[in-house]
């Protein structure tokens, strides 16, 4: 999976591609540990993701409970197989979501 980082001042955006799985779901939670200082936005571009695992999610529901403390988090470009995931697990009323 590969992260492109964009941070426009108070704003992250962390753009997602490949897979998001138990291999590549370590990699994405040391970006949001360690780069979330400051921030008051996380936007999570899902453009490119074609695979979400339970890791994925677990990862995902820890960057938002630090973003609730700090500011706000939102996940973009969701497309429709990552979507079902969301509804089916629940995460569809936890997370904000923007298709």
């Amino acid at each position: 999976m590969n992260i492109t980082e964009n941070l426009n001042g108070n704003q992250l955006c962390l753009s997602l591609e490949g897979r998001l799985d138990t291999t590549t779901a370590p990699k994405l939670e040391k970006v949001t540990k360690s780069h979330l200082d400051g921030v008051t936005e996380l936007v999570i571009d899902m453009k490119g993701l074609d695979y979400l695992s339970s890791a994925g999610l677990r990862v995902l529901l820890g960057a938002q409970k630090t973003m609730n403390k700090q500011g706000s988090m939102k996940v973009t470009n969701v497309n429709e197989t990552i979507m079902e995931i969301f509804e089916v697990t629940g995460f569809g009323d936890i997370l904000t979501i923007e298709k």
